[in-house]
C-alpha cells in the first residue's frame, strides 16, 4: 500500500481524476490547489475515521476544558481579523 502525497491544481484534478483517485485508493493523499493555495485534500476513508477518532478522544478526555478551547478559538479567529 502506497502512502504517496500528490499535489494537483484544480484543473489537473478535473482532467485526471482517475489518476488521483487511484492514489487515494492505494492509501495516498491528494492536495488540491487553486491559484497556488491549498483548497482541499482527498484522503482515504480509513484515514478520516482515524483522524475523527483521535479528535474525539482528545475532546472527550477529562483534561479538556471545552469552554477554554472555545474561548481560545474565538479569540484567535477574531483577533486575527483585526
Amino acid at each position: 500500500m502506497s502512502e504517496a502525497i500528490a499535489t494537483a491544481t484544480s484543473t489537473e484534478m478535473q482532467n485526471n481524476f482517475g489518476r488521483y483517485l487511484h492514489i487515494v485508493m492505494n492509501g495516498g493523499e491528494v492536495i488540491i490547489t487553486r491559484n497556488g493555495k491549498e483548497v482541499g485534500r482527498i484522503i482515504p476513508r480509513k484515514a478520516v475515521i482515524s483522524y475523527l477518532t483521535d479528535s474525539l478522544t482528545g475532546i472527550l478526555s477529562e483534561s479538556t476544558d471545552m469552554d477554554q478551547v472555545r474561548e481560545e478559538r474565538l479569540k484567535a479567529k477574531y483577533e486575527s481579523a483585526d
